[in-house]
């Protein structure tokens, strides 16, 4: 199907250390899916933010310009489509 995307990422039960996106472009936002039975939260560095990650949650982010992580969580699964 057409998309402005080049290719999906399938994370499964790994934290993601502070990093930026290489392959993103500037002026294009990333798509991030957040799946599974975890209690995960989403880090974006350089705003100081630190936002809920649970299953079901949609983030759009400029990941190239925007350090961001997903630290060690406390209990269950973690599936990320980024």
């Amino acid at each position: 199907w057409p998309s402005i995307y080049v290719g999906i990422d399938v994370i499964v039960n790994q934290e993601t250390p502070p990093h930026l996106d290489k392959v993103s472009a500037p002026s294009v936002l990333d798509f991030l899916v957040s799946l599974g039975t975890h209690d995960a939260q989403f880090h974006v560095l350089d705003l100081g933010s630190i936002f809920s990650y649970q299953p079901g949650t949609m983030i759009y982010l400029a990941g190239k310009l925007l350090h961001h992580s997903v630290p060690k969580w406390e209990k269950g699964e973690r599936i990320a489509l980024a």
